[in-house]
C-alpha cells in the first residue's frame, strides 16, 4: 500500500475486476499528516493482517451468521521517524455519488455494520514499527441478512491555527450476514432527449438519463445497455467505462447518462434501458439477479431534411422565375436601345 500526502478525508480506490465477476474492493489508502508537536512529516499505512502481520489482502471479507463472532486484524505501520499515538475507530461504510467507498465521520455514531466492530481506542507505535490491532466483529442475533459495509481507521488529529484536522487511514470490511440473499435492481427516472444536427446528411444522438437502485440486500455491479430504434434500424450503447464495475450497496442508487449516436430524426425513437446485475465480490451460489428493462419514447422531427426537401422542390421554380426576369429585362433594354438616339444609345 503506497502513501500520499493529504489533508482530506479518506482516499478511495477504484473498482477492480476479478474471476470474471466485477469485483469492487475499495480500500482506504494511506494519507500523510503533520504530526504534533514537531514539524516532521508523519506517514502511516493501515492494511489487513493476521495475528503475525500484514497478510497481503486489500480488503477484509467476512460471512457470518447472526450471533456469530470473528476476530480479524489490521496492521498499522508507522513510517515516520518518531513515535505516534493513533486513535482507532470503526464506523459504517457507504458509497459516494461516483461509486467510491467512504466511511462515516468518526464523530457520527455507527448504526449498522460499524456498530458490530470492537477495536482498541488508542495505539502507540514506535518510529518505523508496526502494530497489529485486533478487530472483533460480533453479529447481532437478529441481524438482517445481506451486506453491511464498514471500515476500521487509524487517525491522527492536527491543529493548524484555529482549524483542527483529522487525518484517517483505514481498511474496508465487507460484512455479509448469512440468510436469504436477494439480488435485485430497479430502474427508474428514464428520460430521453434527442439532439439533432443541422446537417441534413448527418444523424443526431439520443441522450438517455436513468437511475439504477439496488433493491436487494447484497452488493451488486451492473452492466448497463441502451438500445434506440427507429423505422430505419437500431443503435446499441453499452457502458465502456470503469463506472459499470463500481458496486451498488443495498438501498443505494446511482444515476447514469448515456449518449447514443447515429439516430435519424424520423418520428418516434424507442429507447430501452437494460440493466444486467450480478453480485459483487465472490459469487453467491444459487443467487441470480434478474435483468431489468425499461423503455421510453422520444419524438424527433426531421427539420433539416424537410428544409432540404423544400429547397429541392422550390429550386426549379426559382430558376424559372429568375430566367423569366432576365428575359424581360433584356427585352426592355433592347426596346429602349431601339427608340433612343445614337448619343443616348
Amino acid at each position: 500500500m503506497t502513501t500520499s500526502r493529504s489533508r482530506g478525508a479518506l482516499a478511495r480506490l477504484a473498482a477492480l475486476p476479478a474471476a470474471g465477476v466485477a469485483l469492487l474492493v475499495a480500500v482506504l489508502v494511506t494519507t500523510v499528516a503533520f504530526a504534533p508537536p514537531s514539524d516532521a512529516d508523519t506517514t502511516w499505512s493501515v492494511v489487513p493482517a493476521n495475528a503475525d502481520g500484514p497478510d497481503g489482502r486489500s480488503v477484509i471479507d467476512l460471512e457470518l451468521a447472526g450471533g456469530q463472532q470473528a476476530v480479524e486484524h489490521v496492521a498499522v505501520i508507522n513510517r515516520s521517524t518518531q513515535p505516534v499515538d493513533f486513535t482507532i475507530d470503526a464506523n459504517d461504510g457507504y458509497l459516494t455519488s461516483k461509486g467510491y467507498f467512504d466511511m462515516r465521520p468518526s464523530d457520527a455514531k455507527p448504526a449498522d455494520g460499524g456498530s458490530w466492530i470492537a477495536v482498541p481506542e488508542k495505539v502507540t507505535i514506535a518510529a518505523g514499527a508496526t502494530s497489529v490491532v485486533p478487530v472483533t466483529v460480533s453479529i447481532p442475533q437478529n441481524a438482517t441478512p445481506g451486506d453491511h459495509p464498514a471500515g476500521v481507521t487509524a487517525s491522527l488529529e492536527t491543529v493548524s491555527g484555529q482549524v483542527r484536522v483529522q487525518n484517517r487511514v483505514g481498511v474496508r470490511l465487507n460484512i455479509r450476514v448469512t440468510g436469504d440473499y436477494v439480488a435485485k435492481v430497479a430502474v427508474t427516472g428514464v428520460r430521453a432527449e434527442y439532439t439533432g444536427s443541422w446537417n441534413p446528411f448527418a444523424a443526431g444522438s439520443v441522450e438517455v438519463t436513468y437511475t439504477v437502485a439496488n433493491a436487494g440486500n447484497v452488493r451488486l455491479v451492473a452492466d448497463n445497455r441502451v438500445l434506440t430504434s427507429t423505422f430505419v434500424g437500431e443503435n446499441n450503447w453499452s457502458d465502456p467505462s470503469a463506472a459499470k464495475t463500481r458496486e451498488l450497496m443495498p438501498g443505494g442508487s446511482r444515476t447514469f447518462v448515456a449518449r447514443v449516436a447515429g439516430a435519424w430524426p424520423l418520428g418516434p425513437i424507442g429507447t430501452t434501458v437494460t440493466v444486467i446485475p450480478s453480485p459483487a465480490g465472490r459469487p453467491i451460489p444459487g443467487v441470480t439477479a434478474q435483468r431489468m428493462a425499461v423503455g421510453t419514447t422520444v419524438w424527433a422531427l426531421p427539420w433539416p431534411q424537410l428544409a432540404l426537401l423544400v429547397l429541392l422542390v422550390l429550386a426549379p421554380f426559382a430558376i424559372r422565375l429568375v430566367a423569366a426576369w432576365r428575359r424581360r429585362r433584356i427585352k426592355k433594354l433592347i426596346m429602349l436601345h431601339g427608340k433612343g438616339t445614337p448619343q443616348e444609345a
